[in-house]
């Protein structure tokens, strides 16, 4: 078994399976995740686990590294050993980081009953519940490099939103969306992904342009959104951004009052989302959802 093989067993058998989101049984004999756990949860083949286990499969890509890495909620050194057993340089410095801290991941987790969505600083979707896919439609059918707010919103070709009105209007949304896109370039100036995101809104969106070259600009604040779902219809949620300062993430959650209509709906997508994936506090974490792959191909 290699190194990375080792490490990888070792944080698995560590990781209790409720704080990665599965219901604990009596019948469970693995004292962590199941092998083919972590490999639903961070969109790989359970074969290409296996090899990965036992050091049949050397060379993983860095996305299938993070995407471990995150799944194992691994600390920021762990993860830099993780990289570094795979013969891969970690994340550096003044880039923007994907990683979730374990203690985001499982308030996320013990929060499953509502649409939750994790984005990191350049509003790129990294880690999304089973109810984030009910309301929103599935992010693994994107590929991980298109799944962004900013290319959603601006962008011709990119991925669409769901149908949904905000309260504050579309142009204060857009704005607010800017706003946090210069930030990141000012605080991550190394960043080439995040550089060539704004460059290419630039040059593709009159409105990205205009908000870009704008003073104005406008912060986050809880709001009501109005979603046109295809299966229940109009529902109005509370959207709120709840930032995690240390990790520089943002965890959008959307929410109704108990007992109004909005809510009852709410309750209709949950019953539907425990119907298509057998429970309904499952998690699907980014960048690849439950569609698996076999990297080592």
């Amino acid at each position: 078994m290699s190194e990375f093989g080792e490490l990888l067993r070792g944080w698995r058998d560590r990781l209790s399976p409720v704080d990665a989101g599965f219901t604990a049984t009596n019948g469970r004999r693995a004292p962590g995740l199941r092998r083919e756990e972590l490999a639903q949860l961070a969109g790989l083949s359970v074969d290409y686990v296996l090899r990965l286990e036992q050091g049949r499969a050397r060379n993983p890509s860095a996305q299938v590294v993070g995407a471990l890495a995150r799944t194992l909620q691994l600390s920021r050194t762990e993860r830099d050993q993780l990289y570094r057993s795979a013969g891969l340089l970690p994340p550096r410095d003044g880039t923007i980081s994907t990683h979730i801290p374990a203690s985001i991941q499982r308030l996320a987790v013990r929060l499953g009953d509502v649409p939750i969505g994790v984005f990191t600083a350049d509003w790129t979707l990294v880690w999304w519940n089973a109810m984030w896919c009910s309301l929103n439609g599935d992010p693994s059918a994107l590929p991980a490099e298109q799944r962004n707010l900013a290319l959603a919103l601006f962008g011709n070709n990119g991925p669409a939103l769901p149908p949904m009105e905000t309260e504050r209007g579309l142009d204060v949304f857009e704005a607010s969306i800017v706003a946090d896109l210069k930030d990141a370039v000012s605080r991550y100036p190394a960043d080439g992904q995040l550089d060539r995101l704004v460059q290419h809104l630039r040059a593709e969106s009159k409105a990205f342009a205009h908000h870009w070259v704008t003073e104005f600009a406008a912060r986050h604040t809880s709001e009501q959104k109005t979603f046109h779902h295809p299966d229940v219809g109009e529902i109005l949620l509370d959207c709120d951004v709840l930032l995690a300062p240390g990790a520089d993430l943002r965890m959008v959650t959307y929410t109704a009052a108990t007992g109004t209509t909005d809510a009852g709906k709410l309750d209709l997508l949950r019953v539907t989302c425990a119907q298509t994936t057998g429970a309904g506090n499952h998690v699907l974490p980014g960048p690849r959802g439950t569609r698996a792959i076999d990297a080592g191909r």
